[in-house]
Formats: structure tokens, sequence, C-alpha cells
């Protein structure tokens, strides 16, 4: 990549900063209390805080969620791949992040506590930033879209907490031991009040667009992104209709014409990407690779997709495989949205780098299913025909909101709303989606409101899959009980299942992979961590979950 952005080029000075500034108010991560930290008086006010250089630094900081190998997060690749994994779109070799939506989540569970500490380290730093900024001498009106880049970051972490963990702490400043070892926990409503409140504030303030220089930093669409998310889960219909409307008429974004390249590095740059993190060959790589790649390609083949998911990609008439003619049961992959193909990886049928995916038992293949806790099908998505170096040393950003999300997020807010839908707005939001170049997908007509939300949410899934966007849709949607209650299947292995006994399948030739145990009514939200409750009392533990 010859462009080396304002946001790439920062991560070479990650070390100092952290040295600096971040480090004494992140200790805690590694405590026993995500609050406990060194006392306010370890940063030395003498030799920072005092240039545009120095707060530059710092914005970086607040973006910099971690390293390569950190899984847990809202920010970093695998924490993102890990929810949906997490709502049944697939599994991981080791089982890892399975454990959180099987029925055996407890609150000492290192998963969701990775999530917990991650977030609230980020949320340190803003305040760290927002608390220090104003000793910095530099332009006024810089400074001001710095500080509505770091109200974003805070509110985007504050709004994922609240999504999954309900109640938290809402802390908004920083904290002496004292005080974080007894914080109480905000309402949930509360938190999301005050995360609209300040990505409204910070949407007014940002730039519409950034130079190539800049890519990666928070525009005025990725602040109003984060919000219809926000809306979206609050069921806000006409106020997330409006906030992605203010989207789409801005005009900076737009669907590319190539889906597979917009997760590869030559696509970072693409008009399509509203917010990304942000990675450099070298310098700032991440490891996602290495786990992705089947062994094939000296990958860990760690993540293996459910064939649920795969059921769920229409026919190229734009039926599903229960209603088109063109589905044969016997070659269930044929005459299929491009987009499968695009994301799975499938025996005997994906070429990659000019060598063919095998996952069948009766083969030699590294990949064979049975040679470990694999389903037969591997993730396609990521996988950059253009890399060739060191699988953990990747600098191909992550997408984290595409602007299909905002026109999908505008249709189904118009649609429950109760707003008239006619073929005008499907053709500038769906449409706009199924039909770029490179998938041509029939345009969707109808305007039934039933069978529209049924197409919305099968789309959402589809062209998002393993983008982390999943399980946020499964609880907004109240069917993550119904979608994750129930046995999971892999590969199709035969076309004669009644007089096949190598493996165990269905009634259709599908491995019978693995079972789904969540429990409805407690799973829903995820328990606060154990580890944080022993050190303050004030923080209640969400139903189901133990006590102490």
């Amino acid at each position: 990549m010859s462009k080396i952005n304002f946001m790439k080029n920062q991560t070479r000075y990650i070390a100092k900063l952290i040295v600096c500034v971040v480090t004494p108010f992140l200790m805690g991560s590694c405590a026993d209390d995500f609050f406990d930290k060194n006392p306010l008086d370890a940063v030395s006010d003498n030799t920072f805080w005092k240039t545009r250089g120095d707060a530059e630094l710092a914005l970086t900081g607040c973006y910099h969620a971690g390293s390569g190998w950190d899984g847990e997060n809202f920010w970093l690749p695998r924490g993102l791949l890990y929810l949906d994994l997490m709502a049944g779109n697939g599994s991981e070799k080791e089982l890892i992040p399975d454990r959180v939506t099987d029925g055996t989540l407890t609150s000492a569970y290192w998963v969701t506590e990775g999530y917990w500490r991650s977030a609230y380290a980020q949320i340190t730093a803003c305040n760290n930033f927002l608390e220090k900024i104003g000793n910095v001498e530099m332009d006024e009106e810089e400074k001001q879209v710095m500080i509505s880049e770091v109200r974003t970051l805070r509110a985007y972490y504050y709004m994922n907490l609240a999504i999954f963990f309900g109640d938290v702490p809402l802390v908004t400043q920083l904290l002496t031991i004292a005080e974080a070892n007894s914080v109480f926990q905000a309402p949930r409503n509360e938190v999301f009040d005050f995360v609209e409140k300040e990505l409204k504030e910070s949407a007014e303030i940002l730039p519409p667009t950034r130079p190539d220089s800049e890519n990666g930093r928070i525009t005025a669409g990725a602040a109003l992104a984060i919000l219809g998310r926000a809306q979206l889960f609050n069921k806000k219909w006409e106020d997330a209709k409006n906030t992605y409307r203010k989207i789409m008429d801005a005009g900076a974004y737009q669907i590319a014409p190539e889906y597979s390249e917009l997760f590869w590095e030559r696509g970072e740059f693409s008009k399509e990407i509203i917010l990304s993190s942000q990675f450099q060959q070298d310098t700032y790589s991440h490891v996602l690779l290495q786990y992705l790649y089947p062994e094939t390609w000296g990958g860990w083949h760690q993540f293996s997709p459910y064939n649920e998911l795969v059921k769920a990609y229409e026919c190229i008439d734009g039926k599903t495989t229960e209603e088109s003619p063109l589905f044969d049961p016997d070659n269930p992959y044929d005459n299929r949205d491009p987009r499968l193909d695009y994301t799975i990886m499938i025996s005997d049928r994906t070429v990659f780098k000019g060598v063919t995916y095998v996952s069948r038992p009766d083969s030699n293949s590294p990949d064979r299913f049975n040679k470990y806790n694999w389903s037969g099908y591997c993730i396609n998505k990521f996988m950059d025909p253009d890399f060739d170096a060191n699988l953990m040393n990747y600098g191909g950003n992550w997408s984290i909101i595409r602007y299909p999300e905002v026109l999908l997020g505008y249709l189904e807010a118009h649609l429950e709303s109760g707003g008239a839908i006619d073929q005008g707005i499907l053709d500038q939001t769906v449409n706009l989606v199924r039909q770029r170049s490179s998938v041509q997908m029939p345009a969707v007509t109808t305007t039934n409101p039933a069978e529209l939300r049924e197409i919305i949410r099968r789309e959402r899934r589809v062209e998002f899959a393993f983008e982390g966007l999943r399980y946020f849709d499964i609880l907004r949607w109240g069917i993550a009980a119904e979608e994750l209650n129930r046995q999971f299947t892999g590969m199709k292995l035969t076309n004669d299942p009644d007089n096949y006994t190598a493996f165990d399948v269905d009634d259709e030739g599908y491995l019978l992979y693995q079972r789904r145990n969540f429990k409805e009514g407690i799973n829903e939200l995820w328990p606060i961590p154990l580890s944080e409750r022993e050190i303050n009392t004030h923080l209640n533990q969400n139903t189901g979950y133990q006590q102490r």
C-alpha cells in the first residue's frame, strides 16, 4: 500500500504514548479490578500535554485498543469475529467464544470479562484525554474535533457495554482508587441516554469526510452510524430512520462494486467503509490471518462456519433454498448468492491462490473436518490473496461499520416505524446492497411488512457475516434463544443419509456438528465479572448468575 495515512503513521509512536500517557491509567486491567490504577500523579504534566504533537499521540492512544493478539475487544478483529461465532454463525476450534452461548456461561469466564476490561481500559484512556487536552496549546477548532473523536470512541464502548452487560458503571472522569472501587452501576437506559447525547453533539463538530491521509479518524458519519445502532437496539425507529437518513443525504459514502476486496488491504480506502480499526505491517499488525487460514495455506483453521449460515444465502433467483426451483439438494452450493462463495470456503469448490480447499474426511488434507473440531467449512471472507508475508504480521484494516449497515438500518427503521414502503425506498437501500456489480442479486420488490422484515434480517446476516453484528441483531430482535437453542450442522457429507454410517448426519446429509443451549431469560445479558464484584460490593449481578 503506497498511501500511509495519519492513523497508521502514528502507530510507530504508540510505545512512547503508552509509556508517557496511557499506561499509568491502564495498569488496573492487569490487576484484580479494572479501576485499580496507579495514582493519578504518575503522569508528568511537565513533560506531556503541551503541544499539538502530544495531543496527536494521546488521540492515537484512544484509538489503540490493544495488541494484535488481543481478542476480547469491541474494536479489534478477533473480538468482533468472536461475537458472530457466539451468535450462531460458526464455531472456534477450542470453543472459546462458543461457551458464551452454550449454556455454561458464568461470571468467572475470562472471555466476557475480557470485553469488560478492555472497554473500560479504553474509556479510561478517553477520560484521561478529555481531562488533559485543555492544557495543550493548539488551534481551538482542531482541538474540538479531537475532543469529539474521543467522545465518540467513549460512547461506542459504553454502547457495547450497555448492550451486552446491561447496567454498568458510567464513569466520565478520572477517579481515585477509593472512588473507582466504590462506583455504582447506572441503569442501562441512562447509559444509552449518555451515548446518544455524546454522539449527537460530536456529530455536529466532526468533519463529514477525511482525506486519505487521515483514513481511520472518526467522521460525522461514523458518529451518526454508531448512534443509529444504539437507536435500533432501543427500538427508537423514527429516531434511527432520521439518523441514518442524515448519513445517506450527506453523500459521503457509496457501495463499492467489489464485495470481496472490501476485506483485503487493497480495499481499505473504499468509500463504503465508515469506520475501521487501523493496522500496519511490521508496526501495528494483527494475527487474524494466522487463525483464519486453513492449514493448507499455513494457518491454524481456527474457525468453522455453521451450515445454518450457509443455508441463509438465497439462490440467484432471489428465493430461499426452500422456495427456489434452482436449488438442488444434491448440489446445494450451486446457483447461490455470490456472497456465499466470497464468505465461506467449501470443500472441493473454493480455490485460493491456485489451490483447492479440501475438507472431505476421506482425503489426506490437513483441513479434513475429522482431524479437529471442524465443521468442514472455513471462513473465506478475509483471506487476502495479495498477502504473502507472515500471517501473524498482517497490516490490513478491519471494517467496523460499512455503508450497507446504514442503508439496511434505514430500511428497517422505516418499516418498523410504520412508514409506507415503495419501490423507490427499496432501490435506495436494500437493492443498492444486493446489486453491487460483484453480487447482482435480484431486486427486492415486495412491500409486505412481514416478508420485508424477513428479507432485511436475512440480508443483514449474509452481508455482515463474521463482522460482529449478528449477536447485536439477534439480541435486539429478541430471537437469541430461538437461534441458539438448536443443533448446528456442518458440510454436506452424503446425498443418501439413510444409508450413510461414517459420521452422524441429519436427514439432508449434513454433518451433525454442535449443539448450543442458550438460557432464555438469562443469557441475553452477560454476567458482571466476578473479579470486579469481589472488589466492589456495589456492583449488582445480572439475573441468573452466581452472586459471589
